[in-house]
């Protein structure tokens, strides 16, 4: 097994972020320490109001503040500056959240076509992907609606493939399912696993139904601010 191979895709060392409200310090993160391996599925479990949103943007380098050492595929990104994050949130990852934020004008398969090309994926080669993905995850009959066409769950199956269109080595999902009935989440949720897996991504879901967060391949709980 090569270097890469057992590399951690994401390692959070000593990983802390606080807020100040008036003159009270709310810690939010009180040194959180991770390693997520490629291709595994990591489910970050907790209440909301957790931190577990935090938490994911500190990995996705959406947002600073935090102190503590962030290394995307041995990258220290935590120090990186800003054209050298977006670099890699490009590069390298993939993001789902709770409402699925596709763009209203535009198809399922433009939807997952408009990343691609932002990235200097050529147009024909952007939809044969789009289309593959999309039909993994059994919309191959809706790729040329739009949202507003769509079902909740069937309009987050298409961010899930948005999600993995550029092949990232992690997607972030925060509470992906959190917004779907309870039979439809299970469903949403069969399809990503069986899709990051079938992809060979490492993904970290946060979530607070047990339940869904078993199917995973780990399970990590961040509870006052540290994992356990």
């Amino acid at each position: 097994m090569n270097e890469t191979s057992t590399r951690p895709v994401v390692r959070l060392r000593g990983l802390k972020r606080s807020f100040q409200q008036g003159d009270v310090t709310i810690e939010v993160l009180r040194g959180v320490d991770l390693d997520v391996m490629p291709g595994e599925i990591v489910a970050l479990l907790g209440p909301s109001g957790t931190g577990k949103s935090t938490m994911l943007q500190a990995v996705g380098l959406l947002e600073g503040g935090f102190e503590g050492s962030i290394e995307i595929a041995g990258e220290d990104a935590g120090s990186m500056p800003t054209d050298e994050r977006t670099r890699v949130r490009r590069e390298r990852l993939g993001f789902v959240y709770q409402f699925h934020h596709l763009l209203p004008d535009f198809s399922a398969r433009e939807n997952v076509v408009m990343p691609q090309m932002i990235a200097g994926v050529p147009r024909a080669d952007a939809n044969a992907r789009a289309e593959h993905l999309l039909v993994a995850l059994g919309l191959g009959h809706r790729m040329d609606h739009r949202p507003s066409q769509l079902s909740g769950g069937e309009q987050q199956r298409v961010a899930v493939a948005r999600a993995l269109a550029n092949r990232p080595m992690l997607v972030l999902a925060d509470e992906p399912t959190g917004n779907l009935d309870e039979h439809t989440s299970e469903r949403v949720l069969a399809q990503f696993v069986e899709l990051v897996r079938g992809e060979g991504s490492a993904a970290l879901v946060a979530t607070h139904n047990e339940r869904l967060a078993a199917k995973m391949d780990r399970v990590v709980q961040l509870h006052e601010g540290v994992l356990e």
